[in-house]
């Protein structure tokens, strides 16, 4: 442990849009808030090339519309850190966070925006091949197979939208689903429907990657019928898992009530937890809409709720201590 110490009266934790925007309004609200980024800085959207559903940008790519969130939050004046917490504990007041530096935060309140995590398939092949043909990022890997065939699996807006920016790479993209029909949105369904490149295979689940051992990589993915049991190989160089995401909740899982699969559990309408001063927001807690847009919402509430609450309940006593040159800190000028 070192002596990295230091309060706060409201500490964040996670920087996709919740974070930021809580960031922005615990700021305007005077509360001096510190945000630690997390081991993915600006979350989801960074992985994410087009978004065409953030009002006021008919298109922007995803990691120049967190860049921007995060100047927005750090120009109102949160104190952005990158760190990430590896242990929080919420039995007493103030919360205490412990970073992966060995730095120890207190605070006041604590708002929780660590969003999700892409699923995966749970298979021996497919942890094997991870990063060597399997992956769940199409923008981070798309590049690597230019020319290629390539199999996508999952039928929701996740798995549509790497088709779709796959066939900027790859000679052909097969989307395999376990259904006949899709969860995507309209618009996207009939984009993934009328581009030549991608072809549906309904009805099917992938049961195994197949591939070199000297050198590691993909050459085929071995899908099942679900109803027939019938086993088809498609020769593939690339396989991305695009089956949805699951809340980053351990921080809390043990602390904190969860529902419906680890997503924190708020009261209706606000975003308080079972734990006066902690508040939850964005797709850590949100098990329906996991939308950038309705996230920047919730973290603007859980900013206005944390606001509430130290107005009522005033700062934890606690003493003093002083934050560090080097954590979120500047040198004093020479």
């Amino acid at each position: 442990m070192t002596d990295r110490n230091t309060h706060t009266k409201v500490l964040i934790v996670g920087s996709g849009p919740a974070g930021y925007t809580a960031g922005v309004y615990a700021s305007r609200a005077m509360l001096e808030p510190m945000l630690i980024q997390g081991i993915e800085p600006g979350g989801q959207l960074t992985t994410t090339t087009e978004v065409e559903n953030w009002p006021g940008d008919t298109e922007v790519q995803g990691p120049d519309l967190m860049a921007r969130m995060e100047a927005h939050a750090r120009a109102m004046g949160t104190n952005i850190v990158h760190d990430i917490v590896t242990s929080l504990d919420l039995s007493k007041r103030p919360f205490t966070a412990t970073c992966d530096s060995g730095a120890v935060v207190t605070a006041d309140a604590v708002i929780l925006a660590t969003g999700a995590r892409a699923k995966w398939l749970g298979l021996p092949s497919e942890e094997k091949f991870k990063g060597f043909g399997v992956s769940a990022c199409a923008t981070c890997d798309g590049f690597f197979y230019r020319g290629q065939e390539i199999v996508v699996v999952g039928g929701g807006n996740t798995a549509v939208e790497e088709a779709l920016f796959l066939t900027n790479f790859a000679s052909k993209v097969t989307l395999v689903h376990r259904r006949d029909t899709l969860r995507a949105e309209k618009i996207l369904q009939d984009r993934l429907l009328k581009n030549p490149k991608i072809v549906t295979l309904w009805h099917h689940a992938v049961e195994e990657v197949v591939g070199t051992t000297s050198p590691l990589g993909v050459e085929a993915v071995r899908v099942k019928h679900v109803e027939t049991g019938e086993i088809t190989e498609i020769p593939a160089k690339g396989l991305f898992i695009a089956i949805g995401h699951a809340p980053a909740s351990e921080l809390v899982k043990d602390q904190l009530e969860t529902h419906n699969g680890g997503y924190v559990k708020v009261e209706p309408g606000t975003t308080r937890t079972a734990i006066p001063g902690v508040f939850a927001a964005g797709d850590l807690t949100d098990h329906i809409y996991r939308q950038a847009v309705t996230s920047a919402g919730m973290g603007c509430m859980a900013a206005l709720d944390a606001e509430r609450f130290l107005a009522e309940h005033g700062e934890a006593e606690r003493e003093d201590v002083t934050l560090p040159l080097g954590y979120g800190a500047e040198a004093p000028a020479e």
